[in-house]
């Protein structure tokens, strides 16, 4: 069965036990990042704020406006849309950070970016979830069958991401060797929970969500291509340097899809195109992310040589 529309069918449940632990999940996955987050990360915006200001613009604001351009454009499946707008609301993703040092890219800007989304992502991501999902009908359908209520919504997910997030910004200032020593334990217990949800929310639904995900794969990988897209021109909009569009680029492409994953599941109604949609996203940037880093390298080896043939060749 490959039908994208027979994923609208499938509702992913985790069970009581599983259910109830999604807050705590998302809790742990906020102060695993906020450990990372320091005042430091943050200087770049008094030193570029016009710049970085339209930075942030691009991964908070033009990222989930281009993403419905897209769907509207496509018309999937709701609930196929639906994850397509829920991965562009979320915070940039650590991985980005280290994408762009690979790639040889503005990698203190990357990390402010970073830092500055996933600061901002407890008011702005379910927000945007909401105001970008009510643009389209077939998703403001899904989302009104799905009874969300829109300020328990907000508030539920705004104190579970920005109490851990405040704690672990703390605990990061004040007693750094502590958060440096904690830091590879949560990331590691952050990576087994997301892992369990995983393979808790496909216990049923395995053999139809995997053919679900091989169709929608391209509809995937067209999305992340145009998010890498808008990060470069936005960062030749903004008179970047190439370091600097390389880590806009990567930025914009790279999102925390495990974070849009655990409130799917826990507050969205856990959709079975939509989670296909996040799960394959957060496989599928990696691999671009890679890809497009080895091919900034492989861009400044080309460069480097063709410079150095006429200045051996006057010799």
């Amino acid at each position: 069965m490959t039908d994208p529309a027979s994923l609208d069918a499938v509702q992913l449940s985790l069970g009581p036990v599983f259910q109830s632990a999604l807050p705590v999940s998302l809790a742990v996955i906020m102060f695993t990042v906020a450990l990372s987050l320091r005042v430091d990360d943050f200087v770049q915006v008094m030193r570029r704020p016009v710049r970085f200001g339209g930075a942030a613009v691009t991964q908070i604001l033009l990222l989930p406006m281009a993403t419905l351009a897209l769907v509207m454009v496509l018309q999937p499946q709701p609930s196929i849309a639906l994850g397509m707008i829920v991965v562009a609301c979320c915070p940039g993703g650590n991985m980005s950070n280290f994408f762009t040092h690979l790639g040889r890219g503005d990698t203190a800007l990357s990390v402010s970016l970073t830092a500055t989304s996933s600061l901002l992502a407890a008011l702005a991501t379910p927000v945007s979830i909401l105001f970008w999902s009510g643009l389209y009908g077939p998703t403001r359908e899904l989302m009104d069958a799905l009874e969300v209520d829109a300020v328990p919504f907000v508030l539920q997910t705004m104190v579970i991401l920005a109490v851990p997030l405040a704690a672990g910004m703390y605990l990061a200032s004040r007693h750094a060797a502590l958060a440096r020593r904690l830091r590879p334990f949560m990331s590691g217990l952050a990576m087994v929970i997301l892992v369990l949800i995983i393979a808790g929310s496909l216990a049923g639904n395995a053999d139809l969500l995997l053919m679900g995900a091989i169709a929608i794969l391209p509809t995937v990988i067209g999305h992340n291509a145009m998010a890498l897209m808008l990060g470069y021109a936005a960062g030749w909009a903004l008179r970047f340097d190439a370091r600097g569009r390389r880590a806009m680029t990567i930025e914009v492409g790279i999102q925390n899809s495990g974070l849009g994953l655990v409130i799917l599941l826990g507050a969205l109604g856990g959709l079975g195109g939509a989670a296909a949609v996040i799960a394959v996203w957060g496989v599928w940037h990696l691999i671009s992310g890679v890809g497009l880093a080895y091919g900034f390298r492989l861009t400044d080896h080309w460069r480097k040589k063709k410079t150095a043939v006429p200045a051996s060749g006057g010799v």
